[in-house]
């Protein structure tokens, strides 16, 4: 499939997981592809391994890094067709117990970091009628124990891309989210005690019983790949649910 082809891609947090899987396959289907990651080391072992046009890393929390590796990537692309943003980290903790610092730092990456990649991306996209695809969760549709903040900041990610598609509607770019359920990720590996903990169902059943199995970042790919692609020309204010049934069903 060449679906992709030509487009020039910046994708964020991809130095591994979901972001690597993501870049990885836009560059099969003929994408260019930049990287980035807040850690060097690993976004450059993705780049080689993917076939990366390039490496234009940044901390998304710093607007300033932002606007120099979204600058970095245009000029090594000699434009931008396509912006996923999918850098983001997650905070296990009962809500209320959560420390502010902590709350602050997770809206920081998820929310402002999503805002302003997009608001540096934008004049480069309107000249392309280029795409976004952002990455949200099921946790920004529903709500999960020890996962408040995480579920906030991605319901937040859900709301800024409706509105970014209606505002940017009359110019030809398109807005559109991605929301995966549980995926075989390092993340996910991570919350694996904590669910464990709350819930006294090991996480590998309690995965069965609610979405028949783990996601994988190869499934999350493929729909960023179709959203930004122009099969998906008439979507955009869109969020796609990817997590086997468990939002659908009530037990």
């Amino acid at each position: 499939m060449s679906e992709l082809q030509g487009k020039r891609v910046f994708v964020t947090g991809s130095g591994a997981g979901i972001g690597k899987a993501i870049a990885a396959l836009f560059v099969q289907r003929g994408a260019q592809v930049v990287v980035s990651d807040v850690n060097a080391g690993a976004a450059e072992r993705a780049a080689e391994e993917v076939g990366a046009a390039g490496v234009a890393n940044c901390d998304v929390t710093d607007e300033g890094q932002v606007e120099a590796a979204v600058q970095q990537a245009v000029d090594l692309l000699g434009g931008l067709d396509v912006l996923v943003n999918n850098a983001g980290v997650e905070v296990s903790s009962p809500l209320l117990e959560q420390p502010t610092e902590s709350f602050d730092k997770i809206f920081a990456v998820n929310v402002r970091g999503t805002f302003v990649t997009m608001k540096a991306a934008i004049p480069h996209l309107l000249a392309s009628k280029g795409n976004i695809v952002n990455m949200a969760s099921i946790a920004g549709v529903g709500g999960s124990p020890l996962l408040g903040s995480y579920c906030a900041t991605k319901a937040a990610v859900i709301q800024m891309t409706r509105v970014a598609a209606v505002e940017m509607r009359p110019t030809g770019v398109r807005v559109n989210a991605v929301c995966p359920g549980f995926a075989d990720t390092a993340m996910v590996d991570r919350l694996k005690p904590d669910f464990e903990a709350a819930t006294q169902i090991p996480f590998g059943d309690l995965v069965a019983a609610k979405q028949g199995r783990l996601g994988t970042p190869e499934d999350i790919a493929e729909v960023a790949a179709f959203l930004a692609s122009d099969r998906a020309a008439w979507v955009t204010g869109s969020h796609y649910v990817l997590d086997g049934g468990l939002t659908a069903s009530l037990v």
